[in-house]
């Protein structure tokens, strides 16, 4: 299979660059770009749990729904200084609907120490304790405080990409919070270790609960501070792939400490549309996917043609990274990935970066031609472009990217699913 890439990534950066020429007037209005990172784990929490709280109506949107919208249907966001408030109602409405509360935690309840060159942290919640280790890799060269990126599960990219820039390498051990697997033995809902802190959440989806977990490695990083664990909290990345891509994306989405997230090949429930999911065959779709990630609820309330109940659409779910950088990686060699899907995703989502004049911070590939969770060579450039610009602050790498098979724009046009 071809692709849109014409395996040439500066034809692909200078089109990007002509096409910066018609961003919206407003973005280019803007003073100064928005922030590649934040301090915090979720700047804006009370505005989101005021979204959570409250009762809304359902209504069918067949379309993809609109990002920019607020949730009283009157204002839309116009401008970088708006988004905050529409970020926090996305966030609550893909807790609600889709994998469960990420429940707040204070850093007076974060214990963090080192031992030798492994991160642990105790998390303390009404006399339960939960503890999480991970061992981080130093680069052998380099200065300290170093870039890290972390593998949801484990770091399926090369770790060459990263060691040859001097980037300390970690895992994030979902297991120790939740266990579930779908190729072992596992505990069940209500019996895994997040549960024991958390009972009356015992609803929740593994993503939700991986999430929680993943930022509480970051509090620890935090409270320890760069003189204890040598790593820059500016420049943090988390990757995985398949599930653990999904696991990525909303650990990324969710933590706004996060400056890069790159998604391998994420399929249904991660980058994919739910609502195109359906409408492109044998893929996963919120009907068939694994209800272990999430809420069983969403499948009583949103399966077959619900979905367009459904107030959000996961193109919002990679919005929630904006304006932090997110690179997503396919693979249409497996038909189950739904990577179409994705791509309309993908190109719906651009247009939330694009409208604060950032959407170089945004980009997807994808390749065919290599086995599942094996990033071929051909990928590399892109891969590396996202790495030197948003963990070694290159600002000068280009990275407006986006590669898809030849065929996607014609027979998976974006304009049928966006009328915003």
């Amino acid at each position: 299979m071809k692709t849109n890439r014409s395996h040439h990534l500066p034809m692909i950066i200078a089109i990007g660059m002509a096409l910066s020429i018609i961003i919206p007037l407003q973005a280019l209005a803007q003073k100064k770009n928005p922030p590649l990172v934040f301090a915090h784990e979720n700047q804006h929490l009370s505005l989101m749990q005021k979204a959570y709280y409250k009762e809304r109506t359902l209504t069918a949107q067949p379309l993809l729904p609109n990002p920019f919208l607020m949730d009283n249907g009157k204002k839309e966001v116009k401008r970088y200084g708006q988004w905050a408030q529409r970020r926090a109602e996305l966030l609550a409405s893909i807790q609600k609907y889709e994998i469960g509360m990420k429940p707040a935690v204070s850093m007076d309840d974060i214990d963090a120490r080192m031992n030798g060159d492994t991160l642990i942290v105790d998390v303390h919640v009404d006399g339960q304790t939960l503890t999480l280790s991970s061992v981080i890799t130093y680069p052998k060269g380099g200065k300290a405080p170093y870039p890290l990126i972390i593998g949801a599960s484990r770091n399926s990219i090369p770790a060459q990409l990263f060691t040859a820039r001097n980037i300390a390498l970690m895992t994030f051990r979902e297991s120790q919070v939740n266990n579930y697997t779908q190729w072992g033995k596992h505990d069940r809902r209500g019996l895994y270790q997040f549960d024991r802190l958390y009972p009356s959440l015992t609803a929740n989806g593994a993503y939700s609960e991986w999430a929680w977990g993943f930022s509480r490695l970051l509090d620890g990083l935090q409270k320890l501070g760069p003189e204890q664990t040598h790593i820059d909290m500016k420049h943090i990345g988390v990757t995985g792939c398949s599930y653990a891509g999904k696991m990525a994306l909303f650990c990324g989405a969710m933590d706004e400490r996060v400056a890069l997230i790159i998604a391998q090949e994420p399929g249904g429930g991660g980058a994919a549309s739910w609502r195109v999911s359906r409408t492109i065959g044998k893929v996963e779709t919120l009907d068939r996917t694994d209800y272990n990630w999430f809420l069983e609820s969403m499948k009583t309330t949103f399966a077959e043609e619900r979905v367009d109940l459904l107030p959000h659409d996961h193109h919002e779910l990679i919005a929630l990274c904006c304006p932090r950088a997110v690179l997503l990686l396919g693979n249409p060699d497996y038909e189950w990935l739904a990577d179409p899907s994705m791509y309309v995703s993908a190109e719906a989502a651009i247009k939330v970066w694009q409208r604060f004049g950032i959407a170089d911070r945004i980009g997807y590939s994808i390749v065919p031609g290599h086995d599942h969770c094996q990033l071929p060579e051909s990928q590399y450039p892109e891969v590396v472009a996202f790495i030197e610009r948003f963990l070694l602050g290159k600002s000068d790498t280009p990275t407006t990217i986006r590669i898809a098979p030849a065929d996607y724009q014609q027979k998976y046009d974006v304009k049928r699913w966006v009328n915003w």
